[in-house]
Parts: C-alpha cells; structure tokens; sequence
C-alpha cells in the first residue's frame, strides 16, 4: 500500500514535493492532504496536481481533527520554523512520521527537548531532517566525537538576504553592499533566528556535529555571485574537512536553493521506500 502523505506549507518546497508524488519521482506515496494558512495557496497547489486529490485545509484544528489527518502515514513541513514549532508536537503525539524542513527551528534546545521526549513516548513516530542545501552531513556526524572546530561560511547574493530580521535588528541596509561584505558571524543558534529563512544549513549542520551553540556561521553578502555558496571546514582528531557547494537557485523561487528542493524529494523517496538505506 502506498504511503498516505500530508504536505504542510505550500511554497516552492511544498508544491514541488506535490509535483514529485504527483507525477512518479516519488514511488510508494500518495498525497491524502495539503495544509497551508494561504487559502490561496492551498488550492493553487491543488490545480497543480493531476493524478492526485488531496484534501485541503487551511485551518489548523480542520485539518488536525480531520479523518485525512488520522490516515496520514508521512507529514512534511515545508512552512517555517514557526509552523514547525506550533504543529511538530501534534504531529509527533500523533504518531507520525515528521520529515521537517525548517530545521532552523530545532536549534532552540528546550523545544529539541520536548520534541525528544515525546518520541520517546511515541515510538511509532520518526523525525527525519533533510540535509538541505549542503552536503556532507554523513561525514560529518561520522567523526562528531572527535570534532574540534566547525564553521559554515554562507555567501549569497544580498538580494536572497532581504527580509531577514538582522537588518532590521542592526538598522543595515542591505541595498546598500555593493561589494563582498562579512556582515555577520555567531553561533548557528543565533543565526537561525537572524536569518530564519537562509540559514537552516546551519541548524543541520549544528545538529550533525558540536551543536548549535559550538558551531561558528558567517554570512557573506556579494552582490556579484549569482549562487547560493556554503562552505563546511571541519577540524578534529581524524584530520579536516572542506567541503563546498554551489547552489543554483529553484527555478520558481530564488530564495530557496535547488538542492534543498531535491534533498526534500530523496527524504520522502527514502522514506516511502525503505527497503535500501544508503549513507551513514
């Protein structure tokens, strides 16, 4: 049986998971609802989509209170950290596979705690957490004991950095760089809430390795790269690691990184089809 999956948050992420389940890419799953606080958004997705029909909601009680809600075997979020925080409890009592994608929200360790001790009492209930738009992760939680250092070095054009809460924070106007700039350096748990939407790399990364608190973030606004460029150095024990990406931006959004888009498809392929396990 196929597996029944709900899509929270009908941005680029969303609709193109939508679009994946919809036309094959993704085996073994179906989509049974669509939730999104956009009324707008939920029924545009819904157009979208061919082969599949979804109930769609854009109440939050509708939706957690509905028969398709119960039925669901896989949700994923693909909102925001805030839609992360109010719904992941719900989803995970519920005892449901969460894959989630604002990873930036798990960065806050009294809401990571809770999250953990509600898998512990629902043992059918999973977290999974895509590694978005950097690579390594594997190799990375492979050597975390021995781990002395990680910095993650995010460089983007200061077009993908408008609307982050450091400028209004700092009063820096970010129309204003016109050349390679470090504008900002801190933990990735500062980061995260600084610039929610652009750094979850940093939350994954953080969860991967020393932890938010102890892993170092710069971010570098250039007006002259048309990429979004993360860089990894890793130093312990077992030696260094650089490793670096150069992402192309989603066609349908420049904000969000090709990549993530793809990593969230193979999550949910990976999830659906269980069979093989590749990586760490």
């Amino acid at each position: 049986m196929p597996k029944k999956v709900g899509i929270i948050g009908c941005g680029t992420i969303g609709t193109e998971l939508g679009l994946a389940i919809d036309n094959g890419k993704i085996e073994n799953a179906m989509i049974e609802a669509v939730y999104d606080k956009f009324d707008d958004a939920v029924k545009l997705l819904r157009s979208k989509l061919e082969k599949n029909t979804p109930s769609v909601f854009s109440d939050p009680n509708q939706f957690f209170f509905s028969r398709s809600f119960q039925s669901l075997d896989v949700i994923v979020e693909a909102a925001s950290q805030e839609a992360l925080r109010e719904l992941a409890q719900k989803i995970i009592e519920s005892g449901k596979i969460l894959i989630a994608m604002s990873v930036g929200g798990l960065a806050d360790p009294v809401f990571f705690s809770q999250l953990l001790s509600s898998l512990s009492l629902n043992h059918s209930s999973k977290i999974y957490l895509p590694t978005g738009a950097i690579a390594g992760i594997d190799a990375i939680r492979a050597v975390r004991d021995v781990l002395e250092s990680v910095t993650l070095v995010t460089t983007k054009n200061p077009k993908a950095l408008i609307g982050a809460p450091f400028f209004r924070i700092t009063g820096l106007d970010v129309s204003a760089i016109v050349e390679r700039t470090l504008i900002y350096e801190g933990s990735a748990a500062d980061a995260v809430k600084k610039f929610p939407a652009n750094v979850n790399v940093a939350a994954i990364l953080g969860l991967a390795g020393l932890g938010a608190e102890k892993t170092n973030v710069q971010i570098v606004a250039d007006p002259t790269i048309d990429v979004n460029r993360h860089e990894i150095i890793a130093k312990g024990s077992f030696g260094e690691m650089n490793i670096t990406v150069h992402n192309r931006t989603s066609p349908r959004n420049a904000k969000t990184s090709f990549l993530a888009v793809l990593s969230a498809i193979e999550c949910l392929r990976s999830v659906c089809n269980d069979s093989i396990h590749i990586g760490t």
